[in-house]
């Protein structure tokens, strides 16, 4: 197990409120260190704020650039590399996000598009259809839309990007890259799942409480909130495992097959009730082009994007990473971002949709990433 990510967020009330992304990123280093200290891999430390329509209301398009720009820089010279300006709430802001992406390169963003409370927005939902067409347009290979997601019903303090965002004090929260312990248990079951939800939940429970006690600790070493840990089932960045191959070490078929939708529920049930204080989606995260084996299976057909909004009824974040035509219509983005909402809102559960429309390129041909968090897979067709 790693953490994949220390995630500080911070409430700023101005752009040149830099002192604060300074303070979070010394933060986000002495955490690093105290967690390597005691063994632990820290892949990456990132920094999320609330909406930036908050703090930067009332400038033209042109100044809110310059601003995010400098931002950008500022993190840059700290050596940020991933920093997040949080939600827009309203179309004539998400209508800017293409225009930020494009000018920057390590600031991420997302919309909103429903909550449990107010339902669906279907304004927010065609100008976040808008913008993830635009992004695909005006990026190289619509790379642009990794630093882009619409989500519905999700709440502050998630740690993982591009739908983090935050309210309140200062804090922090921790995600986890967990899949070989999932490997591991699901290897040792003998095709039995009451036994591997057995073990991994004692596995889990195991590697996560002392996890969670050093985090404890330094909240209080350096009096800052801590959120918790977001316990989501995400594929390792080194791409030499697998969820789906997990998977299948409990399946008679391959991931998509009959089965798939019973081990995404299980897996989830896990998740969410390991003994340890939890925050986030706590869920099991499905990235088509972040995982060598759902890519592979996504390159032979056994599932499609339908399959996983069924998934996501029963288990973690929702579309994610899933490559789909280039000539897609913005119609038929909003109709998959209204689908997502739905299940948000009738489940009162946290989705998200990043979608990576390939200019140039249809259904059933493959991507062509030059990135070292993507592998190429099959593009998905929508219907």
């Amino acid at each position: 197990m790693k953490i994949r990510t220390i995630t500080t967020g911070i409430l700023l009330q101005s752009p040149q409120e830099t002192k604060k992304i300074q303070r979070a990123a010394e933060f986000n280093q002495q955490a690093r260190y105290l967690f390597e200290q005691n063994g632990y891999t820290v892949q990456t430390t990132r920094i999320a704020t609330n909406s930036w329509e908050e703090y930067l209301q009332g400038l033209s398009e042109h100044e809110i650039i310059n601003q995010v720009q400098t931002i950008e820089q500022v993190c840059q010279e700290l050596d940020i590399h991933f920093f997040n300006i949080g939600d827009a709430r309203k179309p004539q802001t998400i209508a800017l996000i293409p225009k930020i992406n494009k000018n920057t390169s390590i600031i991420y963003a997302s919309s909103k598009l429903a909550d449990h409370k107010s339902g669906i927005n279907f304004a927010n939902t065609w100008e976040s259809a808008k913008a993830i067409k635009r992004i695909s347009q005006e990026t190289e290979n619509g790379y642009g839309n990794f630093r882009f997601c619409a989500w519905a019903n999700c709440k502050p303090g998630i740690p993982f990007f591009p739908t983090a965002f935050h309210e309140g004090e200062t804090s922090f929260a921790i995600g986890i890259e967990c899949s070989d312990l999932v490997m591991e248990a699901f290897s040792k079951s003998q095709n039995d799942v009451e036994m591997a939800e057995k073990t991994l939940e004692n596995r889990l429970a195991e590697e996560l409480k002392p996890l969670s006690d050093l985090a404890e600790k330094i909240s209080r070493k350096f009096a800052i909130k801590y959120r918790g840990i977001d316990t989501s089932l995400t594929s390792p960045l080194d791409k030499k495992e697998s969820i789906a191959f997990a998977y299948e070490k409990l399946m008679s078929g391959k991931f998509g097959h009959q089965g798939t939708l019973f081990i995404s529920g299980m897996l989830t049930r896990v998740l969410k009730n390991v003994p340890v204080k939890i925050c986030g989606y706590s869920g099991l995260m499905l990235p088509v082009c972040e995982d060598v084996g759902l890519a592979a299976r996504a390159n032979e057909q056994t599932f499609d994007i339908t399959n996983l909004l069924l998934y996501s009824a029963v288990c973690g974040c929702g579309l994610d990473t899933v490559p789909i035509p280039g000539d897609v219509t913005i119609e038929k983005i909003a109709a998959i971002l209204i689908d997502l909402a739905t299940l948000a809102i009738k489940l009162d559960k946290p989705l998200s949709a990043r979608l990576f429309p390939i200019p140039g390129k249809k259904a059933g041909e493959m991507t062509a990433f030059n990135s070292p968090y993507l592998v190429d897979c099959r593009i998905f067709a929508v219907n």
